[in-house]
């Protein structure tokens, strides 16, 4: 049985793990969304879908960004940031936990987190977002997937990043990611989906939509 992820562990010691853009300015801004016609590569949100982290590479990525994110330091706290970020790295890669799907040697997750703390502040690599939905709204799945088509249809191609956003609208909502729900979102045939999708993506959609 999966375990539930304790994300209210991270919540009561203030670990932050979303940060909306800090620089770059939406091209267009509403109660609901902040759009980016060229994208963005500031917003970094972990955990808010049910999928779990599968691989040590994407292990080490998520600790990379909360690294970052917390790099000024924790509210509250007087121990060392490394001290503070060591702490909550144990407790992520805990399989018991919820957040990772493995069990990782001690030796492993300690030589990972020594590089991730060579990494000082530098900034994550990061897949572009263009639609970025405001905390809390209460819209249904299908009306963000409207929004994004009828955002992303004002473009005259289908890209790799337009599929993304699609694919991250429906994961979130818990619902299976497949081509036709892609493509009935964007306007557009399932061939253009398919001849657009690369194998990184494809994978991507296999790891999200397992997850579910």
């Amino acid at each position: 049985m999966s375990q539930e992820r304790n994300i209210k562990w991270l919540n009561d010691r203030r670990i932050i793990y979303y940060r909306k853009p800090i620089t770059d300015i939406p091209t267009e801004s509403t109660d609901l969304y902040d759009y980016y016609a060229e994208g963005t590569y500031q917003c970094y949100s972990l955990f808010r879908s049910k999928a779990k982290i599968t691989t040590y590479k994407s292990l080490k990525w998520h600790l990379h960004v909360l690294y970052y994110l917390n790099y000024d330091g924790i509210d509250g706290d007087e121990i060392s940031l490394e001290d503070d970020m060591r702490y909550v790295f144990k407790f992520i890669a805990n399989k018991e936990n919820g957040f990772v799907t493995f069990f990782i040697k001690q030796n492993i997750l300690n030589k990972m987190i020594k590089e991730v703390f060579g990494t000082g502040d530098t900034p994550p690599r990061n897949r572009i977002r263009k639609v970025i939905f405001k905390p809390y709204t209460l819209l249904t799945l299908s009306e963000k997937l409207s929004i994004v088509g009828k955002l992303i249809g004002r473009g005259k191609k289908i890209v790799e990043d337009d599929i993304y956003e699609c694919m991250l609208s429906l994961n979130n909502e818990r619902k299976k990611i497949t081509i036709n729900k892609i493509a009935k979102s964007l306007g557009c045939s399932t061939r253009t989906i398919y001849r657009n999708m690369g194998n990184q993506l494809k994978l991507e959609k296999e790891l999200l939509n397992s997850e579910l």
